[in-house]
């Protein structure tokens, strides 16, 4: 199935904000939506529906941690997730920055494969047997 989707994500520059706004193609169903490739607005905007999908994902996540978290660590994550949020975006802002089209690949591959990161992360509950640094103790 192939549907069309608006998006737009923002990355801080030098104090001015960068728009991607994009009309993405998906292939496939929602959650995998297909590899990205053709022309660079064609890979940019699959990228950009890719990373809207793991956005989708993170939310779902950071909301379920906020459940359980306890009150101390609830201030934590949230402070946490903003921190995370300029880091990423000016993470992505570097590759965006760079010469020819191929910086605004590189730029929306950056959201997609860190906001699917974290998303990742907080959906498995932060650190465990696959992340040090939350396994079981004696």
């Amino acid at each position: 199935m192939r549907w069309r989707i608006a998006i737009v994500a923002a990355a801080a520059l030098t104090g001015a904000a960068v728009c991607f706004c994009a009309g993405a193609a998906l292939a496939g169903e929602p959650g995998n939506p297909g590899t990205c490739d053709g022309s660079t607005p064609e890979i940019v905007d699959c990228l950009m529906a890719q990373r809207a999908h793991w956005d989708r994902e993170l939310t779902i996540a950071y909301q379920e941690a906020m459940k359980s978290a306890g009150p101390d660590q609830k201030v934590k994550l949230r402070d946490a997730e903003r921190a995370w949020i300029k880091y990423r975006d000016a993470n992505c802002a570097y590759y965006l920055a760079g010469e020819g089209t191929i910086a605004r690949i590189n730029a929306a591959a950056c959201f997609r494969d860190m906001t699917k990161r974290r998303a990742e992360e907080l959906s498995s509950g932060g650190a465990g047997p696959d992340n040090p640094g939350k396994e079981d103790r004696d």
